[in-house]
């Protein structure tokens, strides 16, 4: 992995450059010599967060509504709860 550092100007002057070197790994860009943002590949986000999905995403289930449940009745009387 090679780590780049340009300056804000060299980054606006040369985005396309720092595309393809944010393929090779983290492009740091830096204002007045403090380093203020990181461009990286989607490939790369996605290894370090993990891939994260949001709760609902997971949730979901593509095909259930082709899924056939059977919930067999339940021949169990109910009783009332014992509050003492």
């Amino acid at each position: 992995m090679t780590i780049t550092t340009l300056s804000s100007r060299e980054f606006n002057q040369g985005a396309s450059e720092a595309k393809r070197a944010a393929n090779n790994g983290p492009v740091f860009i830096t204002d007045r010599g403090r380093p203020a943002h990181v461009l990286m590949s989607i490939a790369q986000y996605r290894r370090m967060t993990g891939g994260h999905k949001k709760i609902a995403d997971l949730l979901a289930m593509p095909g259930i509504a082709e899924m056939e449940l059977e919930i067999p009745r339940s021949r169990a009387l109910a009783r009332p709860a014992d509050l003492s």
